[in-house]
């Protein structure tokens, strides 16, 4: 054997030991059967048992709901819909929104993929294979913000808009997020606009932060609850736990808010549970 031959022999020793070190580019694929799936370094894998939301126990969201139910609609009709971006204040609704799109719509053919925020710079790999499934798609990115130094944001721009290869029909993409544009925004933002001729100029950095969130042509807002309204989820939480909101029961819920520092749908759930352990 020449030392050229034992050379490429030792070569592929190492790279079969590198492969099993560093894994190639995970499979993307959809797995029939499913109308659920979720992206993880392994590729898109089908959930079987899915979390079901049922939107008549989402209350005080009346708009919310019509719109994106709606939009969803138009979607699987093959008419013109909208991406959309849901955001405001934390635990009011907005990922439980998009679950009950699923809940509303299997029956007629609807998917939904999540994607986490680290595989943002894959989504045009993810789309086109489900562009080849034939079935819709939501593409569904929860809890979805970017700080300043994070470049992985130009991949979801571009597959929103702006690039060369078009977002297919079967596809739309729904976001959830705290901050409205996306992306953090400091005084120096607002210090850096001009006045020219009497008008506002945003500054370059706001245009930049602006143009991500812009994308979305449907945006629907979650504000925190009033006192109400948390109630009246609070005791529709407790009674699901076969339960009744007694005097003492509201009392506490509202202390118990109190000590989150915050009125919303996901706190009135865990005041719920929470109750229920002390019976």
């Amino acid at each position: 054997m020449s030392d050229l031959d034992k050379l490429f022999k030792r070569l592929d020793v190492l790279l079969d030991r590198v492969e099993k070190v560093i894994p190639g580019p995970a499979e993307i694929s959809t797995e029939p059967g499913y109308c659920a799936y979720r992206w993880s370094p392994e590729g898109l894998e089908g959930i079987a048992q899915f979390d079901r939301v049922d939107q008549a126990e989402l209350l005080h969201l009346e708009r919310q709901k019509n719109l994106l139910f709606k939009n969803t609609a138009q979607f699987l009709d093959g008419k013109v819909a909208n991406n959309a971006l849901l955001w405001g204040a934390r635990g009011t609704g907005k990922s439980s929104l998009i679950k009950a799109q699923l809940s509303e719509f299997e029956e007629r053919g609807l998917c939904i993929v999540e994607i986490p925020k680290s595989a943002t710079g894959q989504l045009f790999d993810i789309i086109r294979t489900l562009a080849s499934d034939g079935r819709k798609f939501i593409v569904y990115l929860d809890d979805l913000s970017f700080e300043a130094n994070d470049d992985s944001y130009k991949a979801l721009k571009a597959c929103l808009e702006g690039s060369l290869q078009p977002q297919p029909d079967n596809v739309i993409i729904y976001a959830t997020s705290n901050r409205r544009h996306l992306m953090p925004e400091s005084m120096q933002d607002n210090l850096d606009s001009t006045m020219v001729d009497g008008q506002l100029h945003p500054s370059d950095s706001i245009e930049e932060k602006i143009s991500l969130s812009d994308r979305f042509g449907l945006w629907l807002s979650f504000h925190p609850f009033t006192q109400d309204q948390y109630l009246a989820v609070v005791e529709q939480a407790v009674q699901a736990r076969g339960m009744k909101l007694s005097d003492e029961a509201s009392t506490e819920s509202i202390r118990f808010a109190t000590q989150r520092g915050s009125r919303s749908g996901r706190i009135a759930v865990q005041f719920a549970a929470y109750w229920e352990s002390l019976q």
